[in-house]
């Protein structure tokens, strides 16, 4: 009596259900990942050691650019009238804002305090300044060398 031998089949990894976990698992990070909204305003922000994001909504954005222009809310503004529009605000309601300042590493340092003490003058008590990344050791090796 002859036995019959099997004929066995070479073992296959089943790929489909691996690439629906994939392409699942890629939508999920595209949809909860957190988009940096930059300015329309093209400026090259220093960099800062702590960095804290504002996730207060009533602020008011300042930008300032290497060049001294000013834009408020991204539409190009005077010194003066952003004083004007500071102060329409209210004293009251510019303690609860924030004064986020945007200004570019280039830009003269005058300037800048002279934005903050404008938002000084009107009432602001939180003050932040937008850094791009943190500095570490080697920046600061890098920086000292120079």
């Amino acid at each position: 009596m002859a036995f019959r031998r099997k004929v066995s089949e070479s073992p296959r990894i089943e790929l489909t259900p691996m690439i629906d976990v994939v392409f699942l698992l890629l939508i999920f990070f595209m949809i909860s990942t957190t988009f940096i909204e930059r300015p329309g305003v093209t400026i090259d922000l220093p960099e800062g050691g702590a960095q804290q994001v504002v996730t207060e909504k009533r602020e008011v954005e300042v930008y300032l650019t290497e060049d001294g222009d000013l834009y408020l809310h991204r539409e190009a503004i005077t010194l003066s009238a952003l004083h004007s529009h500071l102060f329409s605000l209210g004293t009251e309601a510019t303690k609860e804002m924030t004064f986020l300042l945007m200004a570019d590493k280039s830009a003269r340092h005058g300037w800048v305090i002279e934005v903050m003490e404008i938002a000084r003058r009107n009432g602001f008590v939180r003050l932040a300044i937008a850094t791009d990344r943190t500095i570490d050791e080697t920046t600061i090796r890098d920086l000292e060398e120079r």
